[in-house]
Parts: structure tokens; sequence; C-alpha cells
């Protein structure tokens, strides 16, 4: 038997079908039936009470699952300008999931209604960066690319928002992180965090924090040395809080005291993480990132000074920068 909170944990989570029973299977029907029951029985309004409006969204989004489930039906999300038909489900994230489709897009989708003004956050974070790459053309790679979205739906429905697919070939940090548990080379890091630097500058720019720089939100291309600052459902204005925090996130002292962020509270994010991927015994590289996370945001240097610095703190360890390939380690046989 589930708790309400299992239940709801479950169906919200589960942006298809498959997701909360599996892929379809004739053979699996009668275990898809008794998961079916088991949750419906917890969500029931009649169990949760007439006022638990989340739990009577969950329990139509269940029968709407389970529905398309037994019919194999595939999921197809429309907006104005096209549909979309999701297929595999392509990562999970603290908000939402993402999925190919069977074209050359991928979506994400909110797991729960709720937190449909985070997505709204990220659609107003995407076409500003947009509007900047479109003067400052060096900064494209760096950031998503929004192709289009949801728009307003109606209650108890999730947003979604279409991405141009940053898929082959690409990892996040949190995968290179546990492809290295000893900690990275400082001289792979680098070009890692150089870029990353450019992505967070060019975003302050235009008056943008992202909030939530963790090593599941930058994705990295190892064979072209590419990355791609992901994850903008947390971004406000300088001078705004957070309109969300996520329970895994080490925040700096502002976001945890609920006062407003600005670009330190980025700097902080990025060198926290710079720490936590560089090997023990990196100690200059260690060091620079200690003093960019520093409690008080006024002590924090900019991200756009720190490309300078870090540049000459990387000659100073290592001469001319040359190329240097990066792979994570093959696995199994």
């Amino acid at each position: 038997m589930f708790t309400r909170d299992e239940a709801l944990e479950r169906v919200e989570r589960a942006g298809s079908p498959a997701d909360l029973f599996g892929p379809f299977d004739p053979i699996r029907k009668k275990d898809a039936q008794r998961l079916f029951r088991a949750l419906a029985a917890v969500l029931h309004p009649d169990r949760v009470g007439a006022g638990d409006t989340r739990a009577h969204a969950a329990s139509a989004e269940l029968t709407r699952l389970h529905h398309e489930w037994q019919h194999g039906t595939p999921v197809e999300l429309r907006t104005a300008r096209g549909a979309y038909r999701i297929t595999d489900r392509h990562a999970v994230g603290s908000v939402a999931n993402v999925y190919r489709t069977d074209g050359p897009h991928v979506v994400k989708v909110v797991r729960n209604p709720a937190l449909n003004p985070l997505l709204h956050a990220e659609w107003d974070a995407l076409r500003r960066l947009d509007r900047l790459t479109d003067e400052h053309r060096w900064l494209r790679p760096y950031y998503p690319r929004l192709v289009d979205e949801s728009g307003d739906v109606s209650r108890g429905e999730r947003a979604f928002t279409v991405l141009e697919p940053l898929v082959d070939g690409f990892v996040t940090l949190a995968d290179v992180r546990r492809a290295f548990p000893m900690g990275l080379d400082g001289r792979d890091y680098a070009w890692m965090h150089r870029r990353l630097l450019r992505a967070i500058a060019g975003a302050h720019r235009i008056g943008l924090v992202h909030g939530a720089i963790v090593a599941d939100n930058v994705l990295v291309h190892p064979e072209q040395h590419g990355i791609v600052l992901a994850g903008w459902t947390f971004a406000v204005t300088t001078g705004e809080r957070l309109l969300a925090t996520g329970k895994s996130i080490a925040y700096p002292p502002e976001v945890r005291d609920g006062r407003p962020v600005t670009p330190a509270t980025d700097v902080h994010m990025a060198h926290t993480l710079m720490l936590d991927l560089l090997a023990d015994n990196e100690t200059r590289q260690r060091t620079f990132a200690r003093w960019c996370t520093q409690d008080n945001p006024d002590r924090r240097p900019d991200a756009a000074d720190l490309l300078t610095e870090y540049d000459e703190l990387l000659e100073e360890l290592h001469g001319e920068r040359t190329f240097r390939p990066f792979a994570l380690p093959r696995t199994g046989a």
C-alpha cells in the first residue's frame, strides 16, 4: 500500500505511461492493473477529501496514463506551431523530465502542474539569451535553444518546452564526476570551467542569474570540448529571490537566508562545483575556487573578471594553452 505522498510522487514524476507502468507489453497488463488500482485507491477523492486538489489532479492523470498505456497510445504534445510525439525519456531533472521525440527535438515536461511557473521562467530566460546571442554570436553554443512551448495550459495540465536536441555526444558534469571518482586533472577541468564562466558572464551581461549551477545542469561534449549551461527553470533577474530551490543543492548563504540573488550567487555555485570536481591535489585551482565562494557576496569576483584571472592562473601553472583531448573511461566489456 502506498501513502498519499508516495502515490503523488509516482504519478507526478511520470511524464509518459511508460514512466509509470514500464514499456507496453501485453504480458505485463496484470502488473500494470495492480499498480493502477493501488495508486487509485490512495488518491481517490473519497479517501483524500474534497479539498485535496493536488491529489484530485494526480488521480485524473493516473487514469489518463493507464488508459494510454493499455491502448499503446503514443503521447503527442501539441502547440499552435506543431505536434511533438514523445518517445524515450532522456533525463530526469529536479523540476521536469526531458524526452526524445520522433523528430529533431527534445521536450521538457514539468512533472507537477503546480511547478508550471518555473517553466514559464525558463521560457523568459531562454528568449532573453536568444536576443543576447543575436548580438554576441560567440555565446550561442553555451545555451539551450528554445524551439516552441506549450504556452498557458488549463488547470491541472503540465507545461512543456521544446528544445533543440543536446543529446548525441553530450553527458553531464554529474556523469563526468562519476567517471572520475578521484577528481579531475586540473588541465581537463580548465577548459570546462573557462567555457562555463563564459556562459555565466554572458547571462550576467543581461541581468540574468541562473540560480542552479550544479553538475546535472552543465552539459559536456568531451570530444568537441563543448559546454552548455542548461536548467534555466530557477533563473531570475538580478535582485529577485529565487522562485524555488532544490533540496539537494548546496546554496550560498544569501539563498539559504531567503535574500535576493545576484551574479555573485552564480559565482559561488560555479566554484562550489569546481571544488567538487577537481582532484584533491589541484591545490592552486582549489584555492582559487575557495576565494570565489566567500560567504559575503560582495567579496566574490565578477564572472567576467574571473575569465582573465583564471587564464592568468592557468598560464602560470601550465604555460601556453594547448588542446588536450578528453574522454570518459569506457565501461563494460
